[in-house]
């Protein structure tokens, strides 16, 4: 299992505290779907979110953003047995 928390973002681009939040559900696999259902959203306006994210950051894949966020502590990845 895969626990993820939200670390501050050592990175010259400003994401806001709400794609900050959406890059963590996506790390976590969640579809803009599922995300819209946490957050109390539209999976549009979740993936309007995901997609700003991306081009901010000039990402192409959500496999890039995950190891972005991970490398950048945006995310902390930890591994449970």
């Amino acid at each position: 299992m895969l626990i993820v928390s939200t670390q501050t973002a050592l990175s010259s681009v400003h994401l806001t505290p709400r794609e900050l939040e959406i890059v963590e559900f996506v790390v976590q696999g969640n579809t803009n779907k599922q995300i819209g259902e946490s957050l109390g959203i539209s999976p549009k306006t979740a993936e309007s979110h995901r997609a700003n994210v991306m081009r901010k950051l000039a990402l192409h894949s959500v496999t890039e953003l995950v190891r972005y966020a991970i490398k950048n502590k945006i995310v902390e990845a930890q591994y449970q047995s």
